[in-house]
């Protein structure tokens, strides 16, 4: 996985986190149900990559 990757795709997991967090706190499903998107997202691709370079071995 390379590190470009690897920093894209723990940006969105935080980015998922935070929309979570400030949905949670001012009630706003559609904005917590996002961060939750983007959160699951974040991880897959990381899943993904680490795949693609066990794969690679």
């Amino acid at each position: 996985m390379s590190a470009t990757d690897k920093a894209k795709n723990s940006a969105q997991e935080a980015k998922g986190i935070i929309k979570e967090t400030a949905g949670k706190a001012t009630g706003d499903r559609s904005l917590e149900a996002k961060g939750k998107s983007d959160r699951v997202k974040g991880n897959l691709k990381q899943a993904g990559e680490k795949v693609k370079d066990a794969g690679k071995r």
